[in-house]
């Protein structure tokens, strides 16, 4: 499982990309939020190591070119922006057949649930912004947005914003780390780095899990009446 590992690896993909490694990150970012296949790509960890190898020291430290903390903060929100909007179009056009799929060994239809559940359980602005920071959800929340049928320019307003603090709060908390960090030490406070966000993703999962524990219920099952995916019969007519 090498491979997975290496995907998973934001500097693994920022040493491949090389020269090119600012574009790579701007793609990564269109692809993990706007395509369904790119739910398995690193979003935060990348956009905080961007931000860290912005910085000449950190990224001599790793042997990479410095990449473009302009473009960076210009770029990346924009493609995670024009991503989501493709999320949400697609799922808007291809409705519920888009995830009338059995699961295999990447797709799974919880990620899904998961999705629809955040939509049923803070509304679908909070949803579309909170979503921005949890791991795959943020990426199938926008084609189940357009599938529930949230209208575009409401769905764009709250995209936008998401989008922004979302990306801006990753490559600025990077960028920070990368200034202050010995370039001689780089690679000791990368992974404390990447831990740092993966905790800040799952903040909104932990903070909803404690919250259903005090109420004394489970979870309930993200197919709430007002918000449920149609069903293959509801499709039909």
């Amino acid at each position: 499982m090498d491979w997975l590992s290496n995907l998973l690896d934001p500097t693994w993909w920022l040493t491949i990309l090389g020269a090119f490694a600012t574009i790579g990150v701007l793609a990564i970012i269109f692809a993990e939020t706007g395509l369904l296949i790119g739910f398995f790509l690193p979003g935060d960890s990348l956009l905080v190591a961007a931000g860290i190898f912005s910085s000449a020291a950190a990224a001599q430290g790793i042997g990479i070119e410095p990449l473009s903390f302009p473009v960076l903060l210009i770029g990346t929100p924009l493609c995670a922006i024009a991503g989501a909007q493709l999320g949400h179009l697609i799922g808007a056009k291809a409705g519920r057949r888009l995830f009338d799929k059995p699961d295999s060994r990447l797709f799974k239809r919880e990620y899904v649930e998961k999705a629809e559940h955040y939509f049923d359980k803070f509304g679908p602005a909070r949803a579309v912004i909170i979503a921005r920071f949890v791991p795959i959800v943020r990426t199938f929340m926008n084609p189940v947005a357009g599938v529930l049928e949230m209208p575009a320019r409401r769905f764009f307003l709250y995209n936008v914003l998401g989008g922004l603090l979302w990306v801006e709060s990753m490559l600025l908390i990077g960028h920070f780390l990368g200034s202050k960090v010995d370039p001689k030490q780089i690679d000791k406070y990368i992974l404390p780095g990447v831990f740092l966000i993966v905790g800040i993703s799952i903040i909104p999962i932990v903070v909803e899990v404690i919250k259903t524990r005090r109420a004394g219920k489970n979870v309930p099952a993200p197919t709430g009446k007002h918000h449920r995916l149609p069903s293959r019969t509801d499709s039909q007519h």
